[in-house]
Order: C-alpha cells, then structure tokens, then sequence
C-alpha cells in the first residue's frame, strides 16, 4: 500500500509539473530574457536559394491557390517542387520556369519520401528548404523573415500557422489549439533558452541538416516532424522560431476530419514517447539546457489527455492526499491563465473566444481519436478539407 501511494504521488506530481511547464517558460522568459546562442558559420546577406517542397496526396484541389501565395512573395530566390503523390496531375499546367511538377511512378504515402523525391530531381543545388503543405498560403514577407532568422546564424526555423478558416467552431477550437501551441512550444521555449517545436510546415532547414537528419531514418506515416526536431537538437542545434513568417493553415472544420487528425497525432505521440525520455537523459548527462527543456515538451501528453489525468488524480486525492488534490487544483487555474493568456498575446479572433463554451464537444472528439489511434494511420494518411481560401481573403 505506502509503494502504491508512492507511485500515485509521483504521478502526481509528474502530472502538476505538465500543467506549471509553461507558466514556468513565462517566468523564466520573464525573469531572465535568455539569449538564445547563436550557431556558428552564419549564412549571409539573406540570399538563400529556397527549395519550396509542397506535398499532395491525392487532393490538388488547394495547389493552385498554394501556389499563387508563393509566386507573389517579395522574394524570387526559389524554385517550387510540387511532388503529387497518387494524383492526376493533367490539371497543372504553370507557364512559370520556377514551377516544377513531379508525379512518382510509386505511390510515396510518405512526407519525407516526398521530399526526398524532391530533392533528388533539384533543378539546382538549393541551400535551404522550406516545408509548405497543399492547403497553406503564403504571406508575402515569409522568404525575407527567414532569411533573417538564417542570418542569425541558424540552420532550422519554424514560423507560424495561422488560421486561414473559422467557419466552424471546430476551425475555430483547432485554432485556439494551436495558438496555446505555438505560445507555449514555440516562443516561450526559445525565449526560456530552448528550440521551437516543428508544426509539419511552415518551416525551413538547411538543405544539408535535412538530409543529414533524415536520409536515414525511416519515418513512414505521421509524425515525421517529430523526428526531425528531435534529430536537430539532439545535435546539440536550436530551432529557432520566426514569428512573422507566416503561413495560413487550413483548420480542422467538420468532426470526421479532426477524430482522423487528431488520432494520426495521438498515435505520434505514442509511439515518439521514447525519443522524449532519451533527450531527457541526454540533457541531464551533457547539461544541456536546450535538450532538457525541449525534452520536457516531447513527454508532456496531448492536453485532453493531461486534463483527464488531472480530474482522475484530483479525485483519487481528496480520498488519500487532499494536499496533492489541492495543488493540482492550483496548477490547473495556472495552466487555464497561460492558456488564455496565449490568446490574448496571438490577439485571437473573437470566434475564438466564442468558440470556448463547446471545449467540451472538442474534448470528446479527441477521446473518440484516442480509441482509434492505434490504427490511425489505416484511417488516412493526410487531412482532406473542403474549405477554399485565396490569398486575397487574407491580405
């Protein structure tokens, strides 16, 4: 029985740690305005020669819009590679030289083996890659502020995904999901010392970290930016996070789309668990601030789950430690402030704030995703939407 009570309080408080992590990130940010250090051998004068890899899996009813975005850019230094995965590619026809349409004879299903596919067709020898997926658009000034992040010194940056749709309360609960996201694993982690997370696109590496990070790794199904943060920092390298690199992001709008979403998600954390223990052990071995940190994040569970731990713990406490009880109750009033407050930092839309009242319906549908989880990357290897946006709605 004391082992069993020794175990739960750990639990606990391994638990309480989760809900204070970013309160804690804001303190230290805060307090200490850590300087993140910068990689040595800077690239200069902001002239990359981008390799713009945009991934479809069946659906290019969005590229053309994707595409556009890009071509408008204040920026000309690249080439977009288009790779159509198991796609009928008869409607893309682009008088544009920077335009490349590549159609594998073999079915890919595989991020990284599309972009892999790309890079061995290069035109030319690109020294950075940026990562966009079919449904983004791009901001004007994404190239000139990620040249300005590599001029740091950089060699791996994550911008940001804003919304580009809130037509529903799930796009707009999607939303707000990822705007908690990007506040507390992106700029609360680079502020406190750390590396950004990567979101899947959006995101720009050197062309020779990349496949010095992936070339080897099998990285089949979800979750392929998982990897790679992971084998970026376990290097030793940060992720730097560009906050005004924007590209907007097709949210989650209907409920069959986000259990199948959310259960390829679930299912990455699942099985990338253990890469977050190894980082830990590293960072406590080496001293590494940037690992230990970054590896707290890749442990912490999806946030319904970490909720319904809370409740379950809390209510087991006020039966056998009521202390324990009492301070995840306090935790989780923290964690619900930084969460808000991540709203108000990103000036969420007001649908947004509206949208809170149905967390519940949210919360439900992710727990139908974690009973399919185990077989999620069978229900579908890429998120269809039927929402249409141009670049010109968001200007």
């Amino acid at each position: 029985m004391f082992i069993i009570l020794i175990l739960f309080i750990v639990l606990g408080s391994i638990i309480i740690i989760h809900l204070l992590f970013p309160a804690f990130l804001l303190l230290i940010s805060s307090l200490f305005r850590i300087k993140s250090k910068k990689n040595a051998n800077p690239d200069t004068n902001g002239a990359g020669d981008y390799a713009v890899i945009v991934t479809a899996y069946e659906d290019l009813s969005l590229i053309h819009a994707v595409v556009d975005s890009i071509l408008k850019v204040d920026y000309g230094n690249f080439i977009i590679y288009i790779v159509a995965d198991n796609c009928d590619v008869s409607t893309l026809n682009f008088a544009d030289e920077r335009i490349v349409v590549l159609r594998p004879t073999e079915v890919l299903s595989s991020n990284v083996k599309s972009h892999f596919y790309a890079i061995n067709n290069f035109k030319r020898q690109h020294d950075r890659i940026t990562i966009i997926d079919s449904d983004n658009l791009v901001q004007s000034s994404y190239f000139v502020e990620l040249n300005h992040i590599f001029d740091l010194g950089y060699h791996a940056v994550q911008g940001v995904r804003e919304a580009k749709n809130l037509n529903t309360s799930l796009a707009c609960l999607d939303a707000a999901n990822d705007i908690y996201y990007r506040y507390a694993d992106k700029e609360l982690l680079t502020l406190a010392g750390s590396s950004a997370s990567l979101s899947g696109s959006g995101m720009a590496f050197s062309t020779e970290l990349y496949k010095e990070c992936m070339l080897k790794l099998d990285a089949s199904g979800a979750g392929f930016d998982k990897i790679l943060q992971y084998e970026i920092v376990i290097r030793k390298l940060k992720i730097a996070f560009a906050k005004k690199a924007i590209v907007y992001d097709e949210k989650t709008s209907k409920s069959d789309q986000l259990v199948k979403q959310r259960a390829r998600w679930i299912n990455t954390w699942f099985k990338f668990f253990k890469l977050g223990l190894k980082m830990m052990l590293s960072g406590v071995v080496n001293r590494d601030w940037n690992q230990f940190l970054f590896s707290i994040m890749l442990v912490r569970p999806p946030l319904f789950i970490l909720l319904f731990l809370s409740l379950l713990w809390f209510a087991i406490g006020l039966l056998i430690v009521p202390e324990l009880s009492l301070i995840i109750v306090i935790s989780s009033f923290i964690f619900v402030f930084t969460f808000m407050k991540s709203l108000s930092h990103f000036k969420a839309d007001r649908r947004i704030y509206q949208s809170l009242k149905r967390i519940p319906i949210f919360i439900f549908f992710q727990v139908q995703a974690l009973l399919k989880a185990k077989k999620a990357n069978k229900l579908s290897v890429a998120t269809k939407h039927d929402h249409n946006t141009t670049i010109n709605d968001l200007d």
